[in-house]
């Protein structure tokens, strides 16, 4: 396997959650390894996907209560909170 640079890693990751509709677990998790390897903050990218199963988010139950949005996971049940600004 060769190495990539920063930049060529930057734009995998934007092509991959262009469609992450469509992706497996074990793929977000390959996709997170590179994003750590080549330190490449997720940010916002980070919640298109569950944070226990790593399976994207099709169709989520989503809460907004006293500016804390939490997404409840349909594979797994589990709930990941953030606050909203």
């Amino acid at each position: 396997m060769e190495k990539t640079q920063k930049t060529e890693a930057k734009k995998q990751i934007q092509d991959f959650f262009a469609e992450i509709k469509n992706k497996s677990p074990k793929q977000v998790k390959k996709i997170k390894r590179l994003a750590m390897r080549h330190k490449v903050s997720l940010k916002g990218l980070r919640k298109h996907f569950c944070k226990k199963c790593l399976m994207p988010y099709k169709n989520p139950k989503i809460r907004i209560k006293n500016r804390i949005k939490s997404v409840t996971c349909e594979n797994c049940g589990y709930a990941s909170m953030w606050r909203i600004k």
